[in-house]
């Protein structure tokens, strides 16, 4: 939602769309830290590392997302944001079909 806000040119989003953002990112993210703590999934399909590896993704897109809050930046900011969010999201997608 607040890519197609930025995609349709406006300036800045309202501050409660940006706070909801981050708060469903980091609950998303301590649940994900839950399921790594339970058994292990995905070794036999080579899968096994991806949720470590999608959970260290999600948090440093959860602190460019601060970051982007705090130095009122955009662009390049946004951009590596967005992207790291998207690979650790398609990483925990490949971890729970194959796990």
């Amino acid at each position: 939602m607040l890519a197609l806000w930025h995609l349709r040119g406006v300036s800045r989003p309202p501050l409660v769309a940006g706070t909801a953002h981050a708060v469903v990112g980091a609950v998303g993210l301590g649940l994900l830290l839950l399921a790594l703590g339970g058994p292990a999934r995905g070794v036999a399909a080579g899968v096994g590392s991806f949720g470590a590896v999608a959970a260290g993704l999600f948090t440093v897109a959860l602190l460019t997302g601060f970051g982007l809050l705090l130095l009122q930046r955009k662009g390049v900011v946004m951009a590596i944001h967005a992207g790291i969010a998207i690979t650790g999201f398609v990483m925990v997608m490949a971890w729970v079909a194959l796990g």
